[in-house]
């Protein structure tokens, strides 16, 4: 069954902040087809600056997230090595998490989901005069989902004293250091093959924390 919604009344969808109407947009109605903790699947009729006639898209709204580039004192860079159960396989990818509970959370509320990440799921905090830096947003999908990231990268890191309490839905088999050569490599093989650690590299290589050119 359907549960059809005007616009103006979808206060108890979890939509990306980031995702507004206006310039030429606007949500005529949503159909919500189905929605549990983690995901929502609408199907949307939308107009657009370019039709004026509402088009129909289903989308799949899913809370935010935080992904963390880690680098050590010595410039190694830290990933973690997580079963994903949708590809079936254990891949490498840089700590990341969703942001629980905060539909439209501050700069402040997004730093702090980034720092403890970075202690749950890898185990490292901040060395001594470390800081997180914010390299932006990107959405992972936006062919279907409104779902985003907020990029920080943590400098230098080291391990932390006392181990963390880890997700129970979380399964991480390994936790690494790797050097720059190691990463260019593992990104040239398909071994680093997930959205979130490539933009990742993507970002910190425009920005200049990363070398990925061959020397």
């Amino acid at each position: 069954m359907l549960l059809r919604t005007a616009a103006a009344t979808l206060a108890g969808v979890k939509r990306s902040n980031l995702v507004r109407d206006g310039d030429g947009w606007e949500t005529v109605s949503s159909d919500r087809h189905f929605a549990n903790t983690h995901v929502e699947v609408v199907t949307d009729q939308v107009r657009t600056p370019a039709r004026s006639r509402p088009r129909a898209w289903t989308v799949v709204h899913r809370k935010a997230a935080v992904i963390i580039a880690p680098i050590t004192p010595d410039g190694k860079i830290v990933l973690i090595r997580q079963e994903r159960v949708p590809i079936r396989a254990a891949i490498w990818e840089m700590p990341s998490g969703q942001i629980d509970n905060l539909l439209e959370p501050d700069q402040k509320e997004i730093e702090a989901v980034a720092v403890r990440e970075l202690r749950e799921e890898a185990g490292y905090e901040l060395a001594k005069g470390g800081e997180l830096t914010a390299l932006g947003h990107y959405f992972s999908s936006p062919g279907f989902s409104d779902e985003h990231g907020y990029f920080f990268l943590a400098r230098p890191v080291k391990r932390c004293r006392e181990a963390s309490a880890c997700d129970e839905g979380e399964a991480i088999l390994d936790c690494r250091e790797f050097g720059i050569e190691e990463l260019r490599r593992m990104i040239a093989e398909n071994e680093i093959r997930d959205a979130n650690t490539l933009s990742m590299c993507a970002r910190l290589a425009v920005r200049g924390f990363l070398s990925l050119d061959r020397h």
